[in-house]
């Protein structure tokens, strides 16, 4: 999230540090794409947030979710259990914030009530691990920043099957997610991937024709 310096209303614009006119604070929170009560609440912070949203194939961001839970949680219902109120039939369970989270066309009307699309810049998932450095450059531009960040600030960590930022100056290391981060998968077999994909496919469509790009999950 970005925003240019403004006066301190009661928001959490308070608890971020002060900027010149010539600079631009960000901040980060998973959960704000999906929350309803967000898009309003920074509306009324600052109309002239721009807002970057990473999304990724929803079938596989929820088996993601999944995977990282379990790791945390070893007594987890299985897969199946959570995401369907009836398999047989096909019936998926949408009160499941991981299945919930993906129906991204959902979450984008609610932003689109206080935000114009062209405030909002989607970050493709898949090509943010295959080209890091292109969609930094999409981003960079977004910002009204020069590319800065470019390839030769990335290396491929085959441990975590991730890319990750080289050692940069002020630091002993580089930089790379975080233990919870890059987690194999649990194995879902091909008819409950199917299923979700069956589930998904219409909410896909409408959000490629809500954004004006074919993000291709299939």
């Amino acid at each position: 999230m970005q925003h240019p310096h403004s006066s301190c209303p009661k928001s959490f614009r308070c608890l971020m540090p002060r900027t010149m006119e010539s600079q631009i604070t960000m901040e980060k929170t998973p959960s704000y794409f999906v929350t309803r009560e967000t898009p309003r609440r920074i509306s009324a912070m600052s109309r002239d947030t721009k807002l970057i949203v990473v999304v990724r194939d929803p079938v596989t961001r929820v088996i993601s979710d999944y995977t990282q839970t379990l790791s945390k949680t070893p007594d987890l219902p299985s897969f199946q259990d959570l995401a369907f109120q009836n398999q047989s039939l096909g019936l998926v369970d949408t009160s499941w914030n991981a299945i919930r989270i993906g129906m991204y066309a959902l979450h984008l009307e609610n932003w689109l009530r206080y935000f114009p699309l062209s405030q909002i810049h989607f970050v493709n998932g898949e090509r943010l691990i295959t080209d890091p450095a292109g969609e930094l450059a999409r981003v960079q531009d977004f910002l009204g920043l020069k590319r800065i960040v470019t390839d030769k600030h990335f290396y491929f960590n085959r441990t975590k099957g991730f890319p990750c930022l080289k050692k940069p100056e002020s630091s002993s290391s580089p930089r790379c997610l975080g233990k919870s981060k890059g987690r194999t998968h649990i194995q879902i077999d091909h008819d409950t991937i199917e299923q979700l994909r069956d589930f998904y496919r219409p909410y896909n469509v409408k959000f490629y024709e809500m954004v004006g790009h074919d993000f291709r999950w299939e």
